[in-house]
Order: C-alpha cells, then structure tokens, then sequence
C-alpha cells in the first residue's frame, strides 16, 4: 500500500548518566539501555486521545513489552486485522462507548483486536499452548510486535491460511457466524440478504450463509460486484442501481452491516415472518443504537422478527471457523497488507469504504 506521509516515529527517551559518575559506570548504564530496547520493548501504535483523523491521533513508538499473567499468553504478531470497529474505537464514537474504553482517551494505549501470531511465552495456568505454537484470534493491543491474549480468546492457526488471512478471521467472522447461526437462526434453505456483502463481516456473512444452505443475495456497490459474487453468493444487487427493497424480492433473513436504511424499507423485503438482524449502524455520534432501539421496540408488535446483537469472543466459535477454513467452506478475503508505519491510511481507506473485504497489518 502506498501511502503519502507514514505514521511519525517517537524516538526513545534515554537518560544521561549524571556526571559525577565514572566512565565504568556510564559504560555499564548505556549497555543496560540498550539491553532494555532490544529485549524488552516494542514498536506499537499509540493512541493517548480520540480523534477522527487516524494520521493525527495515532503514532509509532517504542513502548514496553507486555508479560502475560495467569491465563494469558504473549503472542509474537505477525499479522493483526483491521475493521470498521477500529476507526470507533479510534474516535471513541459513538460516544457511548467512553464508557467502557475510557472518558478523556483509551484506556488501552495500543489499538487492534485481530491477530495471527506464535506463542513467545505463556503465562501460570495455560495449558492449551505452548511457546512456538501458531495462533490466531482476540488479543489486547494487536497493532504491535508483540500482544498478550487469554487463553479462551485463541485458537490454533488453520495451516491452509496465511498469518495474513488468519489475522483477518476472528472479528468478522465471529461477527457473521453468530449473526446468523445464533441471532437469525438460518436453518437450510432459506433466502438470505445480506446488505454490506463486500465488506469485512459481509464477506464472511456470504460464505458462511452458503454453507449452512441458504439461497444468499449480497449487496454492494458497482466496483464490488463481481467479488460478492467470486465468494459464492447466488444474486447480487448493485444498490446504485436496483432497489433491494422494491417488493420482487422477499427474504427470510436480511443481515443488515453497517448500514443506515430504514426500518421500513428493511420490513418491505422481508418475509411475513422474516427476521432482521442488524449487526451494526453508522449514524449517531451519542449512542449508534437509534435504529436497534426502534426495531427492538417495533418487534413484540408486529409478526417480524427485528433484532440486533453485540458479537462474543467464544473459544468454541473460533474452533468452528477453523474447521470451516480448513474445509473451504470459508476463505478470508484480504485486499490488501500493509507495515505498521501506514496503519493510519489503513484505517482512512476502510472507513472511507474503499476496501473490499478485509485489510491486514503484516509485521
């Protein structure tokens, strides 16, 4: 990925040795300086305040390396994935969100959730990895060299993927697995819409639908037409030039990802019976959740199901993507990789939608 002005590097502060010390001493204290860069220290993204301009809030440093405690692993990163959650985690919008990252900036200074990696060194209690294993899934600060995760939180890298594609599976893919399986309860033979087919949770929502059964219809823009339908779904609507809602159509399930349609429009094309779930929405600085509350509220009244849901981290559901990619069922789509250095344009390009399925860091 090219990109016009890399993320700035922060030097390392070092310290002089106060004067009155002998030459030895010096020698000994610039030995020990740098013993501590290179053994116990990392370069990361930082982010200290929120802000919607990736190339202004986040920076590459040197900062320390964490230990894993009891349950935990640290994971050598050699590749993290980047989705739509980042650029709000980012901006800490909606802001309703504060609550639980932190008020005035991150509580967790280093950003990234998906990550692919080896076992460097595990902490008291782990028993299901060990130091050179290869993994992926959920880790704290995955836009680094090095990341701890809980145990519960990963799973053994598929051998068919890429650290790459691998980096890119659990969040997406958690997020469309149980979206569908959980939440819409797809049962074999359905007609399945799902609206934001060519993006990172949209992708896998394809593929996924296809391989529970279902008669899948994606929707996206012109330019990513011909990828929704390269990842196995049965009609594609190019939303700039037919109306998925125009009453041809009706689907027992519509997975609606990150979009902002009405309520009304969504109903047109559903089933008497058919269920929404709406696993994301991109209008609302405050809370994000307008029209999950409505469709909530809406439900108890009317024959259709309207739902909306926050994805879990389940070890169980990682071991089932894994098996799916190791069978074929499901292949990560990745547009494109870039260093840690342009992790800012990264996140501009996604959440400008200019990416097609996923994007991932390598390191």
């Amino acid at each position: 990925m090219k990109s016009a002005q890399p993320v700035p590097m922060a030097e390392p502060t070092e310290r002089t040795a106060p004067a009155s010390q002998n030459t030895a001493t010096s020698q000994n204290t610039a030995t020990s300086q740098k013993t501590m860069t290179s053994q116990d220290t990392m370069q990361a993204i930082v982010q200290r305040r929120y802000g919607t301009v990736p190339e202004e809030v986040l920076r590459l440093e040197r900062i320390p390396r964490p230990r894993p405690a009891a349950g935990e692993i640290l994971v050598k990163v050699r590749a993290a994935g980047v989705d739509r959650g980042t650029w709000h985690m980012m901006a800490g919008q909606p802001y309703l969100m504060r609550l639980g990252l932190g008020f005035r900036g991150p509580r967790n200074r280093v950003p990234g959730l998906d990550v692919a990696g080896t076992v460097v060194a595990t902490g008291p209690g782990v028993t299901r990895f060990a130091a050179g294993d290869e993994v992926f899934g959920i880790a704290r600060g995955s836009f680094a060299e090095y990341a701890v995760a809980r145990e519960a939180k990963l799973a053994r890298k598929p051998a068919a993927l890429s650290f790459a594609q691998a980096a890119a599976l659990a969040v997406s893919g958690l997020t469309a697995l149980q979206g569908l399986r959980d939440v819409g309860r797809l049962t074999t033979g359905q007609k399945v819409l799902v609206i934001g087919a060519s993006g990172g949770v949209g992708s896998y929502a394809v593929q996924l639908a296809k391989a529970f059964g279902a008669e899948v219809t994606g929707v996206c823009s012109t330019a990513k037409t011909d990828l929704v339908h390269a990842i196995g779904a049965d009609h594609v609507i190019d939303y700039t030039r037919a109306d998925f809602a125009d009453g041809h159509e009706h689907y027992d399930l519509i997975l609606d990802i990150g979009g902002n349609t009405p309520l009304s429009r969504l109903r047109r094309a559903l089933t008497p019976r058919g269920t929404l779930v709406i696993a994301g929405g991109e209008g609302g600085k405050w809370t994000g959740m307008g029209r999950q509350l409505r469709a909530l509220a809406l439900s108890p009244l009317i024959r259709q199901r309207l739902t909306t849901f926050v994805s879990t981290h389940r070890r169980q559901d990682l071991e089932t993507l894994r098996q799916l990619t190791e069978s074929g069922q499901v292949t990560p789509v990745i547009e494109q990789t870039c260093p840690l250095t342009e992790v800012p344009q990264a996140i501009r390009r996604l959440h400008a939608g200019q990416v097609r399925g996923k994007f991932a860091i390598t390191i």
